[in-house]
C-alpha cells in the first residue's frame, strides 16, 4: 500500500507539474539586459552536463537524501547503520575521512562531453548533505579538510578544476548549490532534532541562528562567484528553502514547507552578479524574478513552452553513482534531445561519478555515440528554434531555422528504413530543396497542400542511424 501511494503522489506531482508549467505567465522575464542575453545565448547551446558527485559515492546510495527524517522512497536508510538515524547520521559525515577519489581527471570528462556535442556544464558544488566540493573557509566539511585525504592532491579543489577543464573546452560553466544544508546547525539544529528536510527550527523564534544560516549561505555562494573563474549559472536547488509567501498552492510544496525560510535572494544575486555580470540564476522552483529559466526534472513537458526552459535527467537511473546503474541508450537520448529542442527547451544531462573519481565505461560509450549523430545532425539542434505551430506528431518533431524546417523522424531500434516518409506540414513557403543530413544528394518530394510525401534512397542510408533529419529549405 506504501508503494501504491508513493506512485500515486509521483503521478498527482507531475500532473500538477504540467498544469503549472503551461502557464506562460509565471515566467519574469529579467530586467538585466546582460542576463537577458545570457539567456539567449545559453538557449542556442541546447545540450549540457549535470553532475551529482560527493562522498555518498562510496556507498552507492541516493544522493543526501538517506539523511533525511522522511518515510519517502528515495529517504530510506540501508546498510549497517540503518536502524538508528543519529549512528547513521555519523556513519554518513565519516565518508569524508575515506573519500579519496584518485582517478578525478575533468580534462577526460571535458573532452569527452565535448566530443558528445554538449556545451554547457552544471557540476555540483554542495548537495543537501552539505558536503563541499570546493575549498570553502566557511566549514571544515570539505573535499579539502586535512580530514579529507584527497585534500593532499594538486586537484583537491574539485569544483576549480572541473570549471577550469571544461572552461578550455569552450563551456559555459554553472554552479550547482544546495540552498538547504543539512550539516551546518544552523539549519538542522542538535537542539531540535529534523523530523524532514526542512529547517529544524522556527526561524521566526530563533532569527539570530536563521541569520547565522543566511550569512553562511551568502559566504558560500560569495566564495564560489568570486574564486572559480567566470561562472555562467547559478543553479540552486532545495526549492523548500523559500519565503512562505512565494508558496504556490498548485505546486508541493504548500505540503512540504513548514516554516518560511527566506534567505534573501535580491542580496544573494545582487552579489553574485557584481562577481559575474550577466549570471543567469536559476532558483528552481521558486518563481519569480531569480528563476532565470524553469527546470522539469526527469520528464519533457507535453507541449511548447515559450519561455526558457531546461529538462534535467539521468543518463542512468540515479542522480548519483550506483553500481550497475542502467543506463538509457544513445538512441533515447536522443530523442528526448530532439523532443525537447522541438518545444523550445534544453537537455541538462547527468553522469554520477564514481567514488574514484571515474565515469563508468558505459558513460563514454553513450556520450560517444549520441557524439557520431550530433556530427551529422547538429544543424537541427544548434541555434534551431521551435515554433508552436509545428507541434511534433507520432515520431516526427520539428526544429526550424530562417530559411529552413528541420523535420526529425525518430526511428525506433531496428526499425527500417523506408522507401517513402509522409507528413502534414504546414510550410508556408515554396521548397527549394529536400534532404537528409549527412547526404549530398537532394530528395524527390511530392507536394500537395500540407501534405509532403519524400522518397529515400534508403541504400544509401546507415540502418543504426537514431533519427534521420530531413532538411526541407525554402526559396
Amino acid at each position: 500500500m506504501r508503494k501504491l501511494l508513493f506512485f500515486i503522489a509521483i503521478f498527482i506531482s507531475f500532473s500538477l507539474f504540467a498544469q503549472e508549467h503551461n502557464a506562460s505567465l509565471k515566467y519574469t522575464v529579467p530586467s538585466d539586459k546582460l542576463v537577458q542575453a545570457k539567456i539567449q545565448e545559453w538557449r542556442k547551446i541546447k545540450f549540457g552536463l549535470l553532475m551529482h558527485w560527493g562522498t555518498y559515492s562510496q556507498w552507492g546510495v541516493v544522493e543526501s537524501w538517506s539523511l533525511c527524517p522522511e518515510d519517502e522512497g528515495w529517504t530510506q536508510r540501508k546498510g549497517p547503520f540503518a536502524k538508528d538515524w543519529f549512528g547513521y547520521k555519523q556513519a554518513y559525515e565519516n565518508l569524508q575521512t575515506t573519500f579519496n577519489p584518485v582517478k578525478f581527471n575533468p580534462t577526460k570528462w571535458a573532452q569527452a562531453a565535448k566530443n558528445a556535442g554538449m556545451k554547457y556544464v552544471v557540476f555540483t558544488t554542495k548537495h543537501h548533505d552539505g558536503f563541499c566540493m570546493f575549498d570553502t573557509k566557511q566549514t571544515d566539511y570539505k573535499i579539502t579538510s586535512v580530514k579529507s585525504p584527497f585534500s593532499k592532491n594538486v586537484k583537491a579543489n574539485v569544483t576549480k578544476e572541473v570549471f577550469n577543464a571544461f572552461r578550455a573546452q569552450g563551456f559555459m560553466t554553472g554552479a550547482y548549490f544546495s540552498k538547504p544544508d543539512w550539516n551546518t546547525p544552523d539549519y538542522w539544529w542538535k537542539y531540535f532534532p529534523p523530523k524532514d528536510r526542512n529547517v529544524s527550527y522556527d526561524p521566526k523564534k530563533y532569527p539570530e541562528r536563521w541569520n547565522a544560516f543566511k550569512k553562511f549561505t551568502y559566504n558560500q555562494i560569495e566564495e564560489l562567484m568570486s574564486g572559480y573563474g567566470k561562472v555562467d549559472i547559478l543553479w540552486l536547488d532545495g526549492g523548500w528553502v523559500r519565503p512562505y509567501s512565494s508558496i504556490d498552492t498548485s505546486v508541493e510544496w504548500q505540503r512540504t514547507i513548514t516554516h518560511n525560510q527566506d534567505i534573501d535572494m535580491g542580496n544573494i544575486a545582487a552579489m553574485a552578479r557584481t562577481h559575474q555580470p550577466g549570471l543567469m540564476v536559476v532558483d528552481r522552483t521558486v518563481h519569480g524574478e531569480f528563476e532565470n529559466y524553469v527546470t522539469p526534472e526527469q520528464q519533457v513537458p507535453a507541449t511548447y513552452l515559450p519561455y526558457p526552459w531546461e529538462s534535467c535527467m539521468t543518463l542512468g537511473n540515479s542522480w548519483s553513482y550506483v553500481p550497475n546503474d542502467q543506463y538509457k541508450s544513445s538512441r533515447k537520448v536522443i530523442h528526448l534531445l530532439t523532443e525537447i529542442v522541438s518545444k523550445n527547451g534544453n537537455l541538462l544531462l547527468n553522469i554520477g561519478p564514481g567514488p574514484d573519481g571515474e565515469w563508468d565505461p558505459n558513460a563514454y560509450a553513450r556520450l560517444e555515440q549520441i557524439g557520431k549523430w550530433i556530427n551529422i545532425n547538429g544543424e537541427a539542434i544548434y541555434d534551431a528554434d521551435a515554433d508552436p505551430a509545428l507541434p511534433g506528431q507520432g515520431k516526427w518533431v520539428f526544429t526550424k531555422k530562417q530559411n529552413c524546417i528541420y523535420a526529425i523522424y525518430q526511428l525506433a531500434e531496428k526499425e527500417a528504413i523506408a522507401e517513402t516518409y509522409s507528413l502534414k506540414i504546414k510550410l508556408g513557403h515554396p521548397i527549394k530543396e529536400v534532404q537528409i543530413l549527412g547526404m549530398d544528394q537532394k530528395l524527390n518530394y511530392k507536394q500537395d497542400n500540407n501534405n509532403l510525401t519524400i522518397t529515400v534512397p534508403s541504400s544509401k542510408i546507415n540502418t543504426n542511424t537514431e533519427a534521420l533529419v530531413f532538411k526541407i529549405s525554402f526559396n
